[in-house]
Order: C-alpha cells, then sequence, then structure tokens
C-alpha cells in the first residue's frame, strides 16, 4: 500500500479557513497566530490544552541521555504532542484513502476557489 503525504502550506490553510467562515484572509491570519501563541505559551508553562470534539495538546519531558558516540551528551528535552479526539477520528473515516461526507464540499469549495485566484493572477500579470 502506497500512501503520499500531501501538505497543505499555511497559507493555503489559512485561505481555506477564510473561504470556509466567510472572513477576510487578513482576520484569519491574525486569529491564526493568536491560536498558535496562545496555544504554544499554554503547553508551554505545562498547562494541557483541550479542545472539545478535536483532541488536547501537551507537554511530554524527555530525560537527557549518553550519547555513545560523539563529542556531547542529549539535554533534557520537551516535544509537543496531540492526541486526537475519538469523535475527530470518526469524522476523518475509516479508510485513509475515503473522504469524510462533511469534508468533501469544503474540498470542491477550495478547488473552485483556487481556479478563482488563479484567472485573477492571470488578469493582474497581463
Amino acid at each position: 500500500m502506497v500512501t503520499t503525504n500531501r501538505r497543505v502550506s499555511k497559507r493555503k490553510f489559512i485561505s481555506r479557513v477564510a473561504t470556509r467562515s466567510g472572513l477576510p484572509v487578513r482576520t484569519v491570519s491574525k486569529v491564526y497566530e493568536s491560536l498558535l501563541g496562545e496555544l504554544t505559551g499554554a503547553v508551554g508553562c505545562g498547562e494541557t490544552v483541550v479542545l472539545t470534539s478535536f483532541g488536547r495538546f501537551y507537554r511530554q519531558d524527555h530525560k537527557g541521555h549518553k550519547v555513545r558516540f560523539g563529542r556531547s551528551d542529549i539535554d533534557d528535552y520537551v516535544v509537543l504532542k496531540f492526541s486526537a479526539s475519538s469523535s475527530f477520528n470518526r469524522r476523518l473515516g475509516g479508510n485513509r484513502n475515503e473522504i469524510a461526507p462533511e469534508t468533501y464540499g469544503a474540498i470542491e469549495d477550495v478547488d473552485e476557489l483556487e481556479n478563482v485566484v488563479e484567472d485573477h493572477e492571470l488578469r493582474a500579470a497581463l
């Protein structure tokens, strides 16, 4: 089974949210930055951030360890962890290649938006 990991850039993600919500891209971008700042600050202070029906973000501390080869040992470090809620996992669908029904309409809308943006960019270039 071969799977490809399709990535969505920050810019494209913000554009999709703006389209779905009907808000200006600048407003969505500010909300995005504020959300990530608050999430980073809270988790950095040791709090667990729980977003109902989505999942939880938390901090996991790791002990440093000696390195077999090399000059320096690894110091203690912290990583951000995410655990998706069961309801969110159900919304994704059982099959990785299958798109959840409520997501499908949004994908069609985004494709339509991309076509409009491309047409606008072409007209601006002429």
